[in-house]
């Protein structure tokens, strides 16, 4: 074939049908086709943020990337890979943490979910569920897979035999009481679980990628349409990609090959809570400890708000207000119909990160004015992560 004709392979969602089936406007990212839209973008938004009008939303996040991670050295292993510490973790809990490189630059951003144990005592064999992007799923497998002659640990993509659904919105738990059971809505925030129903297992997760109230609910593909109708007849309704995007900046939440990439330190792109500084060695950690140990980093992702709707490009230059140097520039922008206003990410040198700081963002011939904020921009919850 040659290079004229050579087309891309794109993979469907289990859900795919379903999505177009309602009118969903369907986009390619990351290899995937993605609902954007199911017609009207600002009423799937205001599903998630705004609970006068008494929806919830229901997000098809299946093609994020989901590997088993199992085996009696499972934890030591993955200790010596990620930022976090693994040996905290306990059943049925979930930990934010990143996969660095040798120079503490950021492979991929993870979450560790760890599952109940194959058996208990001395001898039993921890499972752990990682979730990542699926801008990082291969390089993530890839980071585990060459490891596994190493030692008694084994991974497991499961990505394909499963999809992944996530609730978000101030009553999110009342429809996965009334769908899931009373268990898996009662949920505390950092917590999992393994539970049935639908006709299939299920794990819920309570995380939020959007500043509300959320679950995560991981079930087999075959039966993902059982349970997405069962949603969707308790009361949610879909929401693209399109909306979520303006709900994730919202809610300062980076998205890989957009916010952050292998060029980034991890803790340049606001993964504070995904490092630990007490637990030893693991790849990278030099450069990291060292950065926080004996100072700061040079660059920081932050938030900046305009006083009104503006227009930002990604890559705009954002400038000192007082002697107008370059110190940094947008990752992600957006109007925020919760605040009224453009809102944006980017990098800031590390002098001009305090809220409030006073900066500007070239736009065009324009230079705009605009405050450095502290993330998220919208607090709703105690679950941001």
């Amino acid at each position: 074939m040659t290079k004229a004709t050579e087309q891309i392979a794109v993979m469907e969602l289990p859900l795919s049908q379903s999505h177009k089936r309602l009118g969903a406007e369907m986009f390619v990212q990351d290899g995937w086709s993605l609902p954007a839209s199911y017609g009207d973008v600002l009423f799937e938004y205001a599903g998630v943020r705004e609970s006068g009008i008494g929806l919830i939303g229901l997000i098809d996040q299946s093609s994020r990337g989901r590997m088993l991670v199992s085996g009696t050295e499972a934890v030591q292993f993955l200790n010596g890979l990620i930022t976090n510490d693994m040996k905290t973790l306990t059943e049925n809990s979930w930990m934010p943490a990143a996969f660095p490189n040798v120079q503490g630059r950021l492979i991929a951003a993870v979450r560790v979910i760890r599952l109940k144990d194959d058996q208990a005592g001395k001898n039993a064999s921890p499972t752990f569920l990682l979730d990542t992007e699926a801008a990082t799923h291969e390089r993530v497998f890839n980071t585990i897979e060459r490891f596994t002659l190493a030692g008694d640990f084994r991974v497991n993509d499961i990505t394909n035999q499963t999809a992944q659904l996530t609730l978000q919105g101030k009553k999110a738990a009342d429809i996965v009481r009334s769908v899931v059971g009373e268990e898996a809505a009662g949920l505390s925030p950092t917590a999992a679980i393994q539970t049935t129903g639908q006709q299939s297992d299920i794990t819920v997760v309570h995380a939020t990628p959007t500043a509300e109230d959320g679950f995560d609910l991981i079930i087999d593909s075959n039966k993902a349409n059982i349970l997405w109708n069962a949603l969707i007849n308790a009361g949610a309704r879909p929401v693209g990609f399109d909306a979520l995007e303006i709900l994730r900046i919202e809610a300062g939440q980076p998205r890989y090959g957009v916010d952050m990439d292998e060029t980034n330190v991890v803790t340049e792109a606001a993964l504070d809570t995904a490092v630990s500084y007490t637990k030893g060695c693991y790849v990278g950690q030099e450069i990291i400890a060292r950065i926080k140990y004996r100072g700061h980093v040079a660059k920081k992702l932050s938030g900046l708000m305009f006083d009104r709707a503006v227009k930002v490009e990604v890559g705009a230059l954002i400038r000192s207000k007082d002697d107008d140097k370059e110190i940094g520039r947008i990752t992600s922008a957006a109007y925020s119909p919760h605040l009224g206003r453009t809102i944006a990410l980017g990098y800031l040198k590390y002098d001009y990160i305090a809220s409030n700081t006073s900066v500007k963002v070239v736009a065009g011939d324009e230079q705009l004015p605009a405050q450095v904020m502290e993330l998220p921009f919208v607090r709703r919850t105690a679950l941001l992560h």
